[in-house]
């Protein structure tokens, strides 16, 4: 019994917010529960942040508003805890998911977070992706800070995303991720 658990997607336009939670969904949904992905569009243009939500349930999900105190949430570009500060609201109890090259301790002091899984997805990103595109690279550490679905169930929907070859990168990059995360 899961319950519902509710995340939120901190990115910047052209970074893949909206691509990791729909993916997250499609997933969810091969594994038999329900789940539902959004987008929170604006006048946002490339590099400018934007917000994705993702919900995943063993139950029929009801609500279809915005995630305003997220059990999760996934922040893609560290530059935004100093905007949009994606941390201040989260559920007691959730965890931040953070791309970062900066230490438990630095993050904590300064963002006063419990809970915390980090990794390096943007090195990760570049080494195996050629490129800084962090979004599946991220899913990697979002499944080993929540164990919201299988590794395997996203196979498929990443290989009809991205073809077979590019999907098997992104695989990897996501692979990679799980097993560099540290979770505190």
């Amino acid at each position: 019994m899961m319950g519902i658990i509710e995340v939120r997607i901190h990115g910047r336009g052209g970074q893949g917010g909206v691509t990791l939670a729909e993916l997250v969904a499609h997933a969810a949904i091969n594994e038999g529960k329900y789940a539902q992905s959004m987008p929170s569009f604006g006048p946002e243009r490339r590099g400018a942040p934007v917000l994705a939500f993702l919900r995943v349930s063993d139950r029929p999900i009801r609500v279809r508003t915005e995630i305003k105190e997220p059990d999760v949430a996934v922040v893609l570009d560290p530059t935004l805890l100093d905007i949009v500060h994606p941390t201040e609201d989260l559920k007691n109890g959730g965890i931040a998911v953070i791309n970062t090259k900066k230490s438990a301790e630095e993050i904590r002091e300064k963002y006063k977070i419990d809970r915390l899984a980090l990794v390096d997805a943007m090195s990760i990103a570049k080494e195996i992706l050629g490129r800084n595109i962090v979004n599946t690279t991220m899913i990697g550490a979002l499944l080993k800070a929540t164990g919201i679905v299988r590794f395997e169930s996203l196979e498929k929907p990443v290989k009809e995303r991205f073809g077979n070859a590019l999907g098997e990168k992104n695989l990897q990059a996501m692979k990679e991720a799980y097993e560099r995360t540290k979770i505190f």
